[in-house]
């Protein structure tokens, strides 16, 4: 008998246990159970994307997955229909505690006793009403390495398979990780490894630092890949970890398409690293103003350039800027995120969908998952199939040897982001919504299929309603897809401008500083903006290009195209307002007034800027409007 069973025997033994004592069937009140649920959220909310892909691998297979809380009490269970019957006969539901205090040497009380995975199999049991199952637990540790729960897979002893227990150890790793990251919300979280391939699996390591650069944690893998113990780290900066300034970290991340990072650890070794900048106002500002020297490895502060990409990489709370349109939105979608709800994002073209769909994936529970991202107008529709859904070696003329995944298999326990979903072909819809009802995945030139976990979002600039009454989208799959509908407003239609300006200039500037004067702030309220923040993210990141050394960016510093585009809308709008005061029986004199006033008004009162604007004189400004001074 294995040792971790004979000393688990003998614990039973010692709590005054009988092996052959019948299982207590009464489960806690509900009451009791929901309360239990909501003190362990974050846990459950976490758990339970892993669950289901772990239950797709094991399903008919006469087994069940099941979460507990610390203590052993189970808070949720997935199952086999046949299988269901005799767990409940060994109380294996929801509310029912499994420590060995209670049950004696089983899988899910032994890994919270010996703080190990723990595999107890048939008669290793100490009841005996419980040798008839087969049970594969491993603990859930928090960032302090404290057990917070068990993740197991019971079932009958005769459906019994080796590779059960590197499942449920592999499935416990991930919900770790990704509680890990959401306790370091605030901070700089380095994924790395030895090898660049692992990087964005279960092997990597993950560590996290303050703005500032201070070891805060570590997961699993990164302890034992950086050699230290936990205390030992907390000494330790990320410069005297990885050989790199801070102010370093955010310069890479300031670049349009960073790569991964070539670190050398202190221990010598060279390892390949992706850092996720998510630092928030406060905790960000209190790092700028951290005295240095306060520590030997203090680092230099980040320019506001990366403090803007810091803040892109972030959440929702990063997008909140005032307008109440926006803030219906963000407060819509934060009610189902980790629910399983699909999320379709309709939307002007540059109004932000794709930054909004990665907020959302951020703050979920798969937020250390996949976000893949898939624009459905760009894609070949000869293509979009094969991107999609993978392919087999030889499928078709040019495919890759070994074949390749497809989009929806790279985004497996996480986010899958369908942009520009109206424009997919017609012929593949079908099959998406498939892939959807059936959760399972078939390559091309495969006849297997393979289950799939992800979160659906999608997105449009399209009226999917009216490409239905044209037969060019499905009934069935926008209804499958019709979730949570929520509207971004275009730029023109918002209320915050002047904040969304001050944020994009310090994003895109170096060094920060940078402001627009009252005259092009009040053009850009005028604007009718039809290419939306990428236009005048654009229009911004060449302005500062143009101002240089000037702090005040001015009508001098826009592109010709802009202004050229301002001189047609006031055009426009000034034929307007002379149609309509011929409509209403304005003389010749009345109309000339109008148009040099609104002009004048477009021109922030500049007399000049007005008729060149008209093509006249400044004298016939004078003349034709008389109390100007």
């Amino acid at each position: 008998m294995p040792l971790i069973i004979e000393s688990s025997h003998q614990r039973s033994m010692s709590y005054g246990l009988s092996p052959e004592r019948k299982p207590d069937f009464n489960p806690m009140a509900r009451g009791d159970l929901n309360a239990l649920i909501e003190q362990n959220r974050l846990l459950h909310a976490h758990a339970l994307p892993a669950m289901e892909t772990l239950y797709q691998q094991i399903v008919n297979t006469h087994n069940m997955v099941i979460l507990t809380d610390a203590n052993g009490v189970i808070v949720h269970s997935l199952g086999d229909d046949d299988f269901l019957e005799k767990a409940n006969r060994v109380a294996l539901q929801p509310g029912v505690a499994w420590s060995e205090q209670s049950r004696g040497t089983n899988a899910i009380g032994t890994a919270i006793a010996e703080k190990a995975p723990a595999l107890v199999h048939a008669d290793q049991h100490y009841l005996s009403a419980n040798h008839f199952l087969t049970c594969s637990a491993a603990p859930i540790t928090d960032h302090l390495g404290n057990v917070i729960g068990v993740l197991d897979v019971s079932g009958d002893q005769r459906s019994f398979h080796k590779h059960t227990m590197a499942l449920v150890r592999m499935s416990a790793l991930m919900i770790e990780n990704q509680l890990f990251s959401a306790t370091f919300e605030d901070a700089i979280t380095l994924h790395f490894h030895v090898r660049p391939e692992f990087i964005g699996t279960l092997m990597e390591g993950i560590a996290s630092f303050s703005p500032g650069g201070r070891f805060l944690s570590a997961n699993r893998n990164g302890l034992f890949q950086l050699g230290l113990s936990y205390a030992a780290l907390q000494s330790h900066t990320f410069s005297s970890l990885f050989g790199l300034p801070v102010s370093a970290l955010y310069e890479h991340y300031r670049t349009a398409s960073p790569g991964l990072l070539n670190l050398c650890m202190h221990n010598g070794v060279r390892v390949f690293g992706r850092a996720q900048l998510r630092l928030s106002n406060s905790v960000f500002q209190q790092a700028l103003t951290e005295p240095h020297g306060t520590s030997a490895y203090a680092s230099p502060q980040p320019s506001r350039a990366a403090v803007g990409n810091a803040r892109r990489l972030s959440g929702l709370r990063y997008l909140r800027t005032g307008d109440p349109q926006l803030e219906l939105v963000i407060e819509k979608v934060s009610k189902v995120l980790g629910r399983d709800i699909p999320i379709m994002i309709m939307g002007e073209t540059g109004t932000g969908k794709e930054l909004l769909a990665q907020a959302i994936h951020n703050d979920s529970p798969r937020a250390m998952s996949p976000f893949v991202a898939v624009n459905c107008a760009s894609i070949p529709e000869t293509l979009i199939e094969s991107e999609l859904f993978g392919y087999e070696d030889g499928a078709f003329t040019g495919a890759r040897k070994k074949g390749a995944a497809g989009k929806i298999l790279q985004a497996n326990g996480g986010t899958l982001f369908l942009d520009e979903i109206g424009d997919m072909p017609f012929s593949l819809q079908a099959r998406l919504l498939r892939v959807l009802q059936e959760r399972m995945v078939t390559p091309l030139g495969s006849d297997k299929s393979i289950p799939v976990n992800v979160e659906l979002i999608c997105a449009t600039n399209h009226n999917l309603r009216e490409r239905m009454a044209q037969g060019l989208f499905r009934e069935d799959l926008y209804y499958r897809l019709n979730g949570l509908v929520v509207k971004l407003p275009p730029l023109r239609e918002r209320t915050d401008l002047e904040t969304v300006v001050r944020k994009i200039l310090a994003a895109e500037s170096e060094h920060g500083g940078y402001e627009v004067s009252a005259e092009i702030l009040d053009l850009f309220r005028r604007h009718k903006w039809p290419g939306n923040f990428r236009q005048l993210t654009n229009l911004l990141r060449t302005a500062i290009v143009m101002a240089g050394d000037e702090q005040e960016i001015g009508l001098r510093h826009m592109p010709d195209d802009f202004l050229d585009d301002i001189e047609q809308t006031q055009a426009m709008d000034t034929q307007a307002t002379t149609a309509q005061m011929i409509a209403t029986g304005a003389n010749l004199e009345e109309m000339e007034q109008s148009v040099i006033l609104r002009s004048l008004e477009a021109n922030g009162g500049n007399v000049s800027a007005t008729a060149r604007a008209l093509g006249v004189s400044r004298n016939t400004i004078y003349r034709k409007v008389p109390n100007l001074k």
